[in-house]
């Protein structure tokens, strides 16, 4: 399985409220992320930027999954006005960070 991370932020002022969104996370979003072909997903949080991981085998496919589900748009409507969302416009999904090390 292929890793992937990204780099985000938090709107200053909502830290408390990220992670409550996040504790209470829907149980449908839990499930379009798993039939996206996440797994071991990660958030993690220094001051307000976030650093996502994830794996997946089929990245393109995970992308297509989500663009088209309808509770991934709603989550996103739900987070954004507490998030910086910087999207790569090509693909309409956050930047991925390039991979400098891997310890195997």
């Amino acid at each position: 399985m292929a890793s992937y991370a990204w780099v985000l932020e938090v709107r200053p002022g909502y830290e408390e409220e990220y992670k409550k969104r996040h504790d209470e996370i829907w149980p449908e979003m839990l499930e379009t992320l798993r039939k996206a072909g996440i797994a071991n997903y990660n958030i993690f949080r220094h001051g307000l930027t976030l650093f996502g991981y994830f794996e997946t085998d089929d990245l393109e496919a995970a992308k297509a999954h989500l663009a088209d589900c309808p509770v991934n748009k709603k989550w996103g409507e739900w987070m954004g006005p507490i998030m910086r969302i910087e999207t790569d416009p090509t693909t309409s999904f956050p930047y991925l960070l390039p991979l400098q090390f891997q310890m195997k």
